[in-house]
């Protein structure tokens, strides 16, 4: 169970304003949106015309086959990037001192730059070293690199929140560090990190997005192609973004549906990976959590 640090929980009074404004500020965007819709009936954005091509079963398929490549990219991505991820936060727990400063140099150096810059360094700048890649290859690569550092975070974060008896219990039983770690702790704060794991998911599967700036030819750029084509951006980019709504609302759903029951199955709080300049909080020599 955790409990609030950064403010105390609400009293009745400051429940009752919070209701005020959620219900002023719901009413403030419901009205917004009206204004819009009526804005653009007015401007014609609802013709058949522009509507009509969505309806084609030829257009619909050439959208959904770049969700298609999303989809692969973000699968191939995720699993390259937990790889990595596990061994950065083996790194970064590591015994050997020049192990965890260029672990812990390669996650504060990725977590802190933006993806944007990956994807174009590996479309324009790798080729430069000799190393060419197609726009699927470039954005697994960034999407990896960037991905697989803070899950190294996630992944050091749910080993750290397992209690001190466990490794303790195996060092009894005469396993080694390592082979505490891969036969005792990890298996179990595996079942802690999925919740988290599937919500750093939701994000990459986003980000994905970044490399129409490349060419990839994924669920946007063809979104992009289309409108273009049939002079109705506005409606198919709208399509897309439903489409990425509904996916990505459905992981979000399912993250939290996750993180309940390993909550209520292993009494638990949620793992956080803070941002900004802040760090992990490591295990102190007795044991006990202290920042970093």
């Amino acid at each position: 169970m955790t409990a609030p640090f950064i403010a105390e929980s609400l009293g009745p009074r400051g429940k009752r304003r919070v209701a005020v404004v959620s219900a002023v500020a719901g009413a403030a965007i419901a009205a917004l949106v009206v204004v819009a819709f009526l804005r653009l009936l007015h401007k014609g954005q609802f013709s058949d015309r522009l509507v009509a091509p969505l309806r084609l079963w030829a257009v619909q398929r050439f959208v959904l086959l770049g969700l298609l490549e999303t989809v692969k990219a973000a699968i191939v991505a995720m699993a390259l990037a937990m790889a990595l991820g596990t061994l950065l936060a083996l790194g970064r727990l590591s015994r050997n001192v020049l192990t965890r400063w260029l672990a812990g140099i390669y996650v504060d150096l990725f977590r802190a730059m933006p993806l944007i810059l990956l994807i174009l360094f590996c479309s324009l700048g790798l080729p430069k070293l000799g190393i060419h890649l197609q726009p699927f290859g470039g954005v697994v690569l960034a999407l990896t690199a960037y991905n697989g550092a803070v899950l190294g975070e996630i992944f050091r974060a749910g080993i750290l929140s397992l209690e001190r008896g466990q490794s303790e219990a195996a060092s009894a039983l005469g396993f080694s560090y390592w082979q505490s770690m891969r036969l005792v702790i990890v298996p179990q704060a595996a079942r802690r990190m999925i919740p988290a794991i599937v919500s750093q998911l939701v994000t990459l599967l986003k980000d994905t997005s970044l490399g129409s700036v490349i060419g990839f030819d994924e669920l946007l750029r063809r979104a992009e192609n289309t409108g273009t084509y049939y002079g109705n951006s506005l409606q198919v980019l709208t399509e897309a973004a439903v489409i990425y709504i509904v996916i990505n609302f459905t992981l979000s759903r399912l993250a939290r549906r996750l993180e309940v029951r390993q909550r209520r199955r292993y009494k638990a709080g949620p793992i956080v990976v803070p941002g900004g300049g802040m760090d992990l909080a490591v295990m102190g020599a007795q044991g006990t959590a202290s920042a970093i």
